[in-house]
């Protein structure tokens, strides 16, 4: 009858298994040099921009905001209504100044506001008595809603988290708000970059509407 082996020896088996603290080390170092290469970009700066493309993002920025601006505040804030919240700031970089992106095309604009919207005011009626943990899921999940619907568009993560971290006036549009001012404000700043994109003779917008 063969005999169970000694714990002593089960143990200098185990020992035999592991990776000598060596190549553990070296592993480790191999593994941290592949994560850093990562960081280590290696592709070329695009050119900088001729000044007349400069003058064009200019304009269409000038306009865009200005309209929601002025349509904010002579016709809407005193009716205790709002029109322009800062994610349109960013909104405005990429539908005047980077035209060409996917992110930058009407579906993305409009849709990213209104599916972001519609996230933030639902995060916020369930968990806006806890500001960080609603304002991580808002944004978190507004995310994944705009990649899951084909409608990414970066500036809507703020407009979520607008919903959640915004003034009394932006709370108190409740279901409101994803429609005015988020949908509203982008389908005026659309009108402005259709007119002043395609005057711009170098410049073709939209690439595609949907």
């Amino acid at each position: 009858m063969m005999q169970e082996p000694s714990e002593s020896l089960r143990e200098v088996s185990d020992d035999s298994l592991r990776p000598a603290p060596a190549l553990e080390s070296f592993w480790s170092t191999l593994e941290q040099s592949r994560f850093l290469r990562k960081m280590s970009g290696g592709g070329a700066r695009p050119a900088a921009l001729p000044a007349v493309e400069i003058f064009w993002s200019w304009l269409g920025a000038l306009l865009g905001i200005g309209l929601v601006g002025a349509l904010h505040q002579f016709l809407l804030e005193p009716r205790d209504l709002v029109l322009i919240i800062a994610s349109f700031g960013a909104s405005a970089v990429l539908i005047y100044g980077a035209i060409d992106s996917p992110l930058a095309q009407p579906r993305n604009l409009v849709g990213g506001h209104l599916v972001s919207g519609l996230v933030g005011v639902a995060v916020f009626l369930l968990f806006g008595s806890t500001p960080w943990l609603a304002g991580a899921l808002a944004v978190s999940l507004a995310i994944a809603a705009m990649q899951w619907s084909g409608t990414l568009h970066p500036p809507g993560g703020a407009t979520a988290l607008i919903a959640v971290i915004g003034s009394p006036a932006i709370h108190k549009l409740g279901w409101v708000y994803p429609l005015l001012p988020a949908t509203t404000g982008a389908v005026l700043m659309l009108g402005v970059a259709l007119t002043v994109n395609n005057l711009a003779p170098s410049r073709r917008y939209p690439r595609y509407w949907w």
